[in-house]
């Protein structure tokens, strides 16, 4: 009975270190950056999708959507479906300027795949900051697989006069740990 004991609790003891992160351990970086499978115009600088950061259980994506692409869609939209004309102005005024920005987490448990724990500074070339945003809205994660639970926000990007690179930083407070990409944003 005391060997029974002894090694559920071994077992369980596994399984809580293994369900932790490594707070502060620093991401491993690309020596190019790598173009997302995707997203055409996100290129990953750090290392947060392939398969260590899903044996660790913390991948943070990025998808950018410009302006004429959310454009041409429901404009396609309307067409295929007879949209009302109210309908198609509605989502017309809600078209944001410079394009769609959205940010996918997964994480181990839903409590640790709130977004809140994330914050984006998006810088230009020459160091101008285009967009900082300190906390995303909360919300716990729904499941995805596994022990994987996902969370996924949508945030309106700024608008670029010229299409340019936008270096984009995302900082996950609980981990610890940065996120690098680099949006072809139009």
């Amino acid at each position: 009975m005391k060997k029974f004991i002894l090694l559920s609790a071994l077992m369980l003891g596994t399984l809580a270190t293994s369900a932790q992160y490594m707070p502060g351990k620093a991401r491993k970086k690309y020596t190019f950056p790598k173009k997302d499978e995707e997203s055409p115009y996100v290129l990953n600088v750090t290392k947060n999708t392939d398969e260590d950061a899903e044996v660790e259980a913390c991948v943070t994506r990025v998808a950018y959507r410009p302006y004429a692409e959310l454009l041409t869609e429901i404009n396609e939209l309307k067409r295929m479906n007879s949209m009302a004309d109210t309908t198609y102005e509605r989502r017309f005024r809600q078209l944001p300027a410079g394009g769609m920005l959205t940010v996918t987490m997964y994480r181990r448990g839903a409590q640790n795949a709130d977004p809140a724990y994330l914050s984006l500074v998006a810088k230009t070339k020459d160091g101008k900051e285009v967009l900082n945003v300190q906390e995303l809205p909360a919300g716990q994660g729904r499941f995805w697989n596994r022990d994987l639970y996902m969370s996924k926000r949508a945030l309106p990007f700024t608008k670029t006069d010229t299409p340019q690179d936008i270096f984009l930083t995302i900082n996950d407070a609980k981990t610890k740990q940065n996120f690098e990409y680099i949006i072809k944003a139009e």
